[in-house]
């Protein structure tokens, strides 16, 4: 039986999840992989608990009980006070040992690097480390010892399959990606005929948007999404080089008054809405029902739908040979309007699909697909790479 020592960063509820299924899956990966995970210190913004022992399922369950009632992991019987990532890892790290990094923040990059110059692996459901300058993802995958599939897809192995066709030394040509479970949970509701500003509500209802919808509405997250994919295939650029156009065309006021049709991320103060509490945000959404109707059935008239997608396309001289090319790396992020019997177009509620266009599959393109929305199933992705981790140490 081999034991790994698991460093969890983030206690959030991608992270209380975590915690769930590991103890949970706790005797099948015992009996089908040989497999102990002990979680040996989990982090908060402000906390920690740590035990070179491993804590035990008891107090687990009641850091996991606290935090859901927002009591911050110091505050529990199990919890100190700690605003240094790197001083856990450094405290708690052993040979073998996994760093977690559930959060969303980029100030676990240095902890994360510490880690790996100690030799230790690591997992990331967290974004934020990966979309930032290029030199720092170099230095987070380098070695083969990061994995983070839920960066992209939660669940569903996009970043995997991407890994795949590099290692069978495909060429991509483009990648069509919906990557965002929430926004497509929008699209295919409009689609339905449904008004966008009962569906900002349900989303958030059903907890597939985050607390504020304006995160999601910029494109912000998927953008960083297309930058991890991209990089991941091999395309060196920065979050710069994406032209990202929010899901919103109009814009509101501090009125409440729709105005303009400029595409601008939301958040930028010469929009308006930055100027919105959230409440008031809520509350003028209905005076955007109308232009996204009227989106709806421009498009539907033509045979199409409306979906929020990343594009990845490579540019290339015709002489180029498939596998070694002068190229140009175009990524874009933005609604677009597509066939309804494409792969995108057939794609309902908060499904995530990307579509892989490569020397191989040059026409019908490799399609993945699956569940893209949800904290079980962020948590799911980090898990399946702590085994995937854990099993490659163990051979």
């Amino acid at each position: 039986m081999k034991t790994t020592s698991l460093i969890i960063l983030g206690a959030g509820k991608v992270g209380c999840a975590l915690v769930r299924q590991l103890m949970e899956a706790a005797p099948l990966h015992s009996a089908r992989d040989g497999l102990l995970f002990s979680i040996v210190a989990w982090c908060d913004r402000t906390g920690a608990a740590v035990d070179e022992r491993g804590l035990s399922d008891e107090s687990l369950q009641v850091i996991e009980a606290a935090k859901a009632r927002g009591i911050p992991l110091a505050e529990t019987p199990y919890g100190y006070a700690q605003n240094d990532l790197g001083a856990i890892v450094d405290v708690a790290g052993t040979d073998g040992s996994i760093v977690v990094d559930v959060t969303a923040s980029d100030a676990t990059v240095g902890a994360l690097e510490l880690a790996l110059r100690r030799g230790y692996q690591v997992a990331l459901a967290n974004k934020l480390p990966l979309a930032g300058d290029q030199a720092t993802f170099d230095r987070l995958v380098a070695g083969g010892r990061t994995r983070y599939e839920s960066t992209v897809g939660s669940a569903v192995p996009v970043i995997e399959t991407a890994r795949a066709i590099m290692r069978a030394a495909d060429r991509v040509d483009v990648v069509r990606g919906a990557l965002s479970g929430t926004l497509g949970f929008l699209c295919t509701g409009l689609e339905a005929g449904r008004p966008f500003s009962g569906l900002v509500l349900e989303a958030m209802q059903r907890g597939y948007a985050e607390p504020d919808p304006r995160v999601d509405l910029s494109g912000q997250d998927v953008a960083r999404k297309a930058l991890i994919l991209a990089r991941t295939l091999g395309w060196r650029l920065e979050m710069a080089d994406i032209s990202l156009t929010p899901l919103q065309e109009s814009t509101l006021d501090s009125q409440n008054r729709v105005v303009g049709h400029e595409m601008a991320p939301l958040g930028v103060p010469a929009c308006g809405v930055a100027a919105l509490s959230l409440p008031e945000f809520l509350a003028g959404l209905p005076a955007l029902d109308g232009a996204f109707a009227d989106q709806v059935q421009r498009a539907a008239s033509d045979g199409k739908v409306l979906r929020y997608v990343a594009e990845l396309r490579e540019g290339r001289a015709q002489e180029s040979t498939p596998y070694v090319q002068e190229s140009t790396l175009y990524v874009s992020v933005g609604l677009q309007a597509l066939p309804l019997d494409s792969a995108l177009g057939r794609l309902r509620g908060n499904d995530n699909l990307v579509a892989f266009y490569t020397h191989y599959y040059p026409d019908e393109p490799l399609v993945i697909q699956g569940r893209g929305a949800g904290v079980d199933a962020a948590a799911a992705g980090v898990h399946a790479d702590l085994v995937a981790l854990a099993g490659s140490e163990k051979r």
